[in-house]
């Protein structure tokens, strides 16, 4: 298994949470990080660990990385051109946590390398969950 795995949440939502991401390569660990935030949201730790989870990889080297949100996944592969066509705006309104999904957007444009996809979450995904162990560190 090769991958960056990712994962963000908060207890409650909105409120305190953190984000794990761990780059593994051929199902060795190579780095991991993770962070807290004592007043965000289960989005912005999800969109924060993919971002975080894109730093860990080298420049050049191709790599996916993994998201059990699928709102996250689906911000970047699938509606995030037309919002930036559009002004960085929704056909409904403001999009949410622009901040961090220009700053994801972007990354992912001068890295085409990295590319990112979704996969279930507590499904006995190795990597994953040590990414949720890692997210959920700032309870302990």
């Amino acid at each position: 298994m090769t991958g960056v795995f990712t994962d963000g949440g908060c207890v409650p939502n909105p409120g305190p949470g953190g984000w794990g991401a761990v780059y593994v390569v051929d199902d060795s660990l190579v780095e991991e990080t993770w962070g807290a935030d004592d007043d965000t949201t289960n989005n912005r730790m999800e969109l924060t660990a993919l971002i975080e989870g894109a730093n860990l990889v080298p420049e050049g080297t191709e790599m996916t990385l993994y998201s059990d949100s699928r709102l996250a996944v689906n911000t970047i592969n699938q509606w995030a051109a037309g919002w930036e066509s559009r002004g960085w705006k929704r056909k409904t309104g403001p999009v949410e946590n622009l901040d961090l999904v220009k700053t994801l957007y972007y990354m992912l444009a001068d890295r085409p390398e990295l590319r990112i996809e979704w996969v279930k979450a507590h499904a006995g995904i190795r990597w994953n969950e040590y990414a949720d162990e890692l997210a959920n560190r700032w309870r302990s």
